[in-house]
């Protein structure tokens, strides 16, 4: 089992990056088509008006998993460093507080997320005809919080030792599960859309037992009751790491939040469009987010053991890597991303071709914008992984900024279309930040080498 750990302080950045990045990616694939099989049975089985109701509970639902996944990924960074530097009773007590933290956070979540789900939908103006099919897709989803937490705690673990391989097996079972729940709960016992949410939440627990099923198994993961008592340094350390992430993908979420009460606005033909290109976001942003974790386990890493010098030509490596992957992409969607868009829609040949206008002008938009957005999750990362998570926050700020100012002034000049902008205007924003950020850290970071070399 330790033969799938991997230490990144040694070898070819742009191989071990690479190499590191491709099993997650794939990983991340299956993780997608929790979401775009969702999409595909909702839209296609249950209608236009259902796969509405889907795309109007999106952005509340991707906050919560934001605050989950930004809290797990600050916990991960000390964990890549402790490993790095070979300090594995550090690396235990870490985890161990880690999971402490995480219970707490997810229970807190799932009473704010029961408690606010309705007064948050209404507040983003969403059309009373799909009010209660995206509040009971909440509802369920919601009270899954802990399973989801737990999820990618345990993901963010293995990934922090370097081993990508298991969670991508556990995708790859998961994602099954989930395929043949779907069918099963919505086409032969015809729960609807609260069948869509039961099949994801089934499919993540069956991917975290997988990922715990690994890590028991591992030696210098053997954790005693020790390692769980209350640290409160160590503790005060993870949250400080943890929180401005999840706030990050908070107030991202939040912009995205506003976005949707624009696009609430222009009708169900409409919003079904924007919802089934932003399903396909997540696909565009798979390799992105997978060259993210990357970079994160890679300079954490190499900080904790003291090899600057690498982490500078392994950000080199990232982003032409990362650049090209992006442009690949891109092409893919704008030849055939019509087609793609498709088996998302169902209804009257007038409501698919209106659809359908609106999904792939949407779609075009952000493909071209491509690159700026694998940039950005590069840089991004980078930096958290150096251990500092104030300033890629300071990045969401500016991502919210440009992404709620474009929605809401874009559409009075250019008409509904201008709401399509908001993305890569938010990318563009966050990638000022991040880049100028980066160049001023990682100059304090060669000097401190010079210094002890």
């Amino acid at each position: 089992m330790t033969n799938r750990l991997q230490n990144m302080t040694q070898g070819k950045p742009r191989k071990l990056i690479f190499t590191f990045a491709l099993p997650l990616m794939l990983g991340n694939v299956f993780q997608q088509l929790y979401t775009v099989v969702d999409t595909m049975v909702v839209g296609k089985y249950l209608g236009v008006g259902a796969l509405a109701a889907l795309g109007a509970a999106d952005w509340l639902n991707w906050m919560m998993l934001g605050i989950i996944q930004g809290f797990t990924q600050g916990f991960a960074i000390p964990m890549a460093q402790e490993f790095g530097a070979g300090h594995y009773d550090r690396l235990r007590k870490v985890i161990g507080s880690s999971c402490v933290l995480s219970v707490g956070f997810a229970l807190a979540l799932t009473l704010a997320g029961q408690l606010l789900a309705r007064p948050v939908l209404l507040l983003l103006q969403t059309p009373g005809d799909i009010l209660p099919d995206s509040l009971l897709y909440l509802r369920i989803m919601f009270l899954g919080i802990p399973i989801v937490t737990a999820y990618n705690l345990l993901a963010c673990i293995l990934r922090s030792l370097g081993d990508g391989k298991t969670p991508l097996q556990a995708m790859i079972v998961a994602s099954a599960a989930n395929i043949g729940l779907d069918l099963l709960f919505v086409m032969v016992f015809h729960w609807g859309i609260a069948g869509a949410a039961a099949a994801t939440l089934i499919a993540q627990l069956i991917s975290g037992l997988f990922c715990l099923y690994h890590i028991c198994r591992l030696e210098i993961l053997r954790l005693k009751a020790d390692d769980f008592r209350f640290q409160g340094q160590l503790c005060l350390r993870l949250l400080g790491l943890g929180s401005p992430m999840a706030f990050q993908n908070c107030i991202i979420a939040i912009g995205g939040m506003i976005v949707q009460f624009v696009v609430n606005g222009s009708g169900v033909t409409f919003i079904a469009g924007f919802t089934a290109s932003n399903k396909l976001y997540g696909i565009l942003e798979i390799a992105a987010s997978s060259y993210g974790y990357a970079m994160i386990t890679y300079v954490g890493q190499n900080l904790g053991a003291g090899k600057y010098s690498r982490i500078r030509q392994g950000m080199r490596s990232a982003i032409i890597i990362a650049i090209a992957t992006s442009i690949a992409i891109a092409m893919v969607m704008l030849l055939g991303g019509r087609a793609i868009l498709s088996c998302f829609v169902s209804g009257t040949p007038q409501e698919v071709e209106q659809t359908l206008q609106v999904a792939y002008f949407y779609l075009s938009i952000m493909s071209v914008a491509l690159p700026v957005l694998y940039l950005l999750h590069v840089v991004r990362s980078a930096i958290q992984g150096m251990g500092n998570t104030l300033l890629p926050m300071v990045s969401g700020i500016a991502e919210f900024t440009m992404r709620t100012a474009t929605a809401l002034l874009l559409p009075l000049a250019v008409g509904e279309v201008g709401i399509f902008f908001a993305e890569p205007a938010a990318w563009a924003g966050a990638d000022v930040v991040l880049v100028i950020s980066y160049f001023a850290i990682s100059r304090k970071y060669l000097k401190k080498e010079d210094q002890t070399s």
